[in-house]
């Protein structure tokens, strides 16, 4: 097959890209600078000459807090770019989606299962549930991947900040009463890859995938110290007391058990993929 991977100067992205080298396949890597999904006609001629059969949508308007105030320019990148995607890729395409576990409210107690009702509480959020229903309500057959705290050797993320902070501090303050599961972009590449390999009978189909186990940004950081051998104290403090102008979820542990039964995966416990993570970043 010839697969797409647009937002491939991210994250994920760029896990996939290097995971990538042994595939069968052929693979293109697009950054929004070579190929911008927000342009329908661009998309469209894209896959058109290139005989695109496969999407991998990585590409994404991620600035949580920035969206608030940009909720036009989000919604123009996390929807109108999938509905540009799966218009150009018609019936004949597949397509895996990258969503996010912040389509939910976080009010829950429980981890939350790929039908549980969404109800985003910042613009990111809605504008990820908003590409979601583009993708779901397409002619387009694949699978829609939410995720959560994405996280690698590769770009920003909360890792590498926190090594960073725990270089130049020697304290930090991180909030303590949000809960997740962080996830490693790497693990997360390798199941997009051997996705593809799947049999897409069902039009489409939502997963939840991240890390195993549970913590929070707090106890998340102490572990990066701790991994990253660095001399610096990390201190709780509360949500409320640390304001940004998107609210987050209180709760987004996600119930990752039909990823693992439909396709059969182990997935890696958090502390593990983040020590291999920060030894990457290391070596």
């Amino acid at each position: 097959m010839n697969i797409l991977v647009t937002g491939a100067s991210g994250q994920l992205g760029t896990e996939i890209q290097h995971q990538s080298k042994e595939s069968s396949h052929t693979f293109f890597f697009e950054n929004s600078k070579e190929l911008d999904i927000t342009i329908q006609d661009k998309v469209k001629s894209y896959i058109k000459d290139n005989k695109i059969d496969f999407v991998i949508n990585c590409a994404a308007y991620t600035a949580v807090d920035k969206a608030e105030e940009e909720l036009e320019r989000a919604k123009l990148v996390n929807a109108q770019g999938v509905e540009n995607l799966v218009l150009a890729l018609g019936n004949i395409g597949k397509m895996i989606h990258i969503s996010t576990d912040y389509v939910f409210d976080g009010n829950a107690n429980v981890p939350l299962k790929e039908s549980d009702t969404s109800d985003p509480v910042n613009a990111y959020g809605m504008s990820k549930r908003l590409g979601e229903r583009c993708f779901i309500e397409s002619n387009v057959s694949g699978i829609i991947i939410r995720t959560s705290w994405l996280y690698s050797s590769f770009g920003s993320n909360f890792v590498k900040t926190m090594m960073r902070l725990g270089k130049e501090k020697s304290e930090v303050q991180v909030v303590s009463d949000q809960i997740g599961s962080p996830t490693y972009a790497r693990d997360l590449a390798n199941v997009c890859l051997q996705l593809v390999e799947s049999d897409f009978s069902d039009k489409q189909k939502v997963y939840h995938y991240a890390n195993s186990g549970v913590t929070s940004w707090f106890e998340f950081a102490k572990e990066i110290m701790t991994f990253a051998r660095l001399d610096c104290e990390v201190l709780p403090i509360k949500s409320e007391d640390y304001k940004t102008l998107a609210k987050r979820p209180i709760y987004s542990v996600m119930d990752t058990t039909r990823i693992k039964e439909d396709f059969n995966l182990k997935i890696p416990f958090w502390k593990d993929s983040l020590r291999e993570c920060i030894n990457n970043c290391q070596n």
